[in-house]
């Protein structure tokens, strides 16, 4: 399995303003340290803001930071809210057209897997993610 990069963009985003909780963060820092995409970054922001995770400040001074203490966000529910409620494979779906469903049994393995997957991510908070803050910071900062 391969995690989307909207997944992964949400994720460092989160770590970023974790790493700076102290101060508003702005889409263009986060882009210039991660060296990613201002657009991609824009989208994934939105995504945060209206899920709750963290709030945008606009104006002059504005910028965006957590709206939860990081021991609050759950890596489990961030990546399940990123990468969506879709099947993973067709035979999930309502529009299933595969020949063998009816006597497959990858369909399940396939979902113990993913429930074993974000049952995994759910035992970490953000928190767990930068608990050893001064390298993570050190290497953001040093690509500028």
């Amino acid at each position: 399995m391969k995690l989307t990069s909207f997944t992964d963009y949400t994720l460092r985003v989160l770590m970023y303003l974790a790493l700076h909780s102290e101060r508003l963060a702005t889409i263009q820092e986060i882009a210039a340290a991660y060296d990613i995409s201002e657009n991609h970054l824009m989208k994934v922001v939105h995504h945060l803001a209206k899920s709750g995770v963290l709030e945008s400040l606009r104006g002059k001074g504005g910028g965006i930071r957590l709206a939860l203490p990081p021991e609050q966000i759950s890596i489990g529910r961030v990546v399940k809210e990123a990468e969506g409620d879709g099947p993973i494979v067709e035979c999930f779906s309502a529009q299933d057209k595969c020949r063998i469903t009816p006597s497959c049994k990858l369909a399940g393995v396939l979902a113990q897997a993913f429930a074993a997957l974000y049952a995994s991510l759910d035992q970490y908070t953000l928190a767990d993610m930068v608990v050893q803050p001064e390298p993570l910071i050190r290497l953001l900062h040093s690509a500028r």
